[in-house]
């Protein structure tokens, strides 16, 4: 006999609960209370061993839908900013996932993160499914709750389903990155989209003594969750946190169009790190903090960095005396900056992202290792 909501519900509860991540009674009740399908009628999984990756709808219904629904997993709900499960008859569908409903466990683990209790004003940055904005209504109540998104036919789809599970936060539709249109004094703001810096009206609507968490990532992609405090308007100070957080930047932040990517000619030299140190989570992060204007391609021993704004480029192989070499061309010599930046990693012995902080102030917005008078990277304001 298969499994009700109702159970599988009580048996994911319990599966954070034992592995550490559900640590407070109010989050894990409302983990056993809001029902998650209402949030993901229908999803999109991935088809094993396609490239470029194809994805197939599953529904409401369907054998496997309800058991997918409650895996600790992320369900795609739309590709290339309009399609959605629903949009596709019969078959696969190829493109590139543009919103989701994030898996419960990180889900879970920020609301915890954040800190908001009871009588706190909370805004949140991109309702997506509106799964996460019904978890904050049942901690903290529908009048203490804004949620804003971008997108309006995902928007729309998530305010029905916040009805049908019973709840009425405020939901508004516009650029998350300019907060609330209407401004206002938060006590705490959480992010379910990454950006590439902190934007500013965020720092003016969170009180002086509230918080901000959010992901801070970038166009090669690398990800590093962040929670500040705010010092003043304008004025914040953080810590990077343990774990490996991701989420989809923020469509404003993400890189520009460009055109097919052609290899040029540059100067060839050794390189003086092994670029496979870009593949480490924190390594491929602190590359992008260097050269935050580059994309990053390739793995291994073969990494490529282009920066379509200045046409820089810089492209790494291993050579034949078991190292590797660098050919970089254009005024922005992306790979000395990244060298430069991985080997002050190194020297402070490669900590994971929690060794890393972050100042914000009207001087700008530095991340920086170790203390905040260690080596540092500006953030690309």
């Amino acid at each position: 006999m298969s499994s009700t909501a109702t159970e599988l519900r009580a048996a994911l509860v319990d599966r954070l609960t034992e592995d550490g991540i559900l640590t407070e009674a109010e989050w894990s009740a409302a983990a056993r209370t809001v029902p998650r399908e209402l949030f993901t009628g229908t999803y999109f999984m991935p088809v094993a061993g396609s490239f470029p990756t194809a994805y197939r709808p599953v529904r409401e219904g369907e054998p496997g839908w309800l058991e997918g629904v409650y895996t600790d997993e992320t369900l795609i709900t739309q590709l290339d900013g309009r399609t959605r499960p629903d949009d596709v008859a019969e078959g696969t569908v190829p493109g590139n996932p543009s919103s989701s409903s994030t898996l419960p466990s990180l889900v879970l683990r920020m609301w915890q993160q954040l800190g908001a209790q009871a009588g706190h004003r909370v805004l949140e940055i991109g309702t997506g499914t509106g799964y996460s904005t019904a978890l904050g209504a049942h901690c903290l109540g529908d009048a203490d709750l804004t949620s804003v998104e971008y997108d309006p036919v995902v928007g729309g789809v998530a305010a029905a389903a916040l009805k049908a599970a019973g709840f009425s936060p405020r939901l508004i539709i516009g650029d998350g990155l300019r907060g609330d249109p209407d401004g206002g004094q938060y006590d705490r703001l959480i992010a379910t989209c990454s950006v590439r810096y902190i934007p500013l009206p965020w720092l003016h609507q969170v009180r002086p003594g509230g918080k901000i968490l959010v992901t801070l990532a970038g166009w090669s992609y690398a990800n590093a969750l962040a929670l500040l405090d705010v010092t003043g308007p304008g004025e914040a100070t953080g810590r990077f946190l343990p774990g490996c957080t991701s989420f989809m930047i923020a469509r404003p932040h993400d890189r520009p169009p460009r055109p097919t990517l052609a290899l040029l000619p540059g100067e060839e030299r050794p390189s003086e790190i092994d670029p496979a140190k870009l593949d480490d989570w924190t390594g491929g992060w602190v590359a992008q903090l260097a050269a935050p204007s580059a994309e990053r391609m390739g793995a291994g021993a073969e990494q490529i960095l282009w920066d379509v704004s200045t046409g820089s480029q810089a492209r790494t192989a291993p050579d034949t005396n078991g190292g590797w070499s660098v050919v970089q061309r254009g005024p922005v010599r992306l790979w000395a900056r990244v060298e430069r930046a991985v080997r002050r990693w190194q020297d402070a012995g490669e900590p994971h992202q929690e060794g890393f902080g972050i100042t914000v102030s009207a001087a700008g917005q530095r991340v920086w290792l170790g203390a905040e008078d260690g080596p540092g990277w500006n953030l690309p304001i």
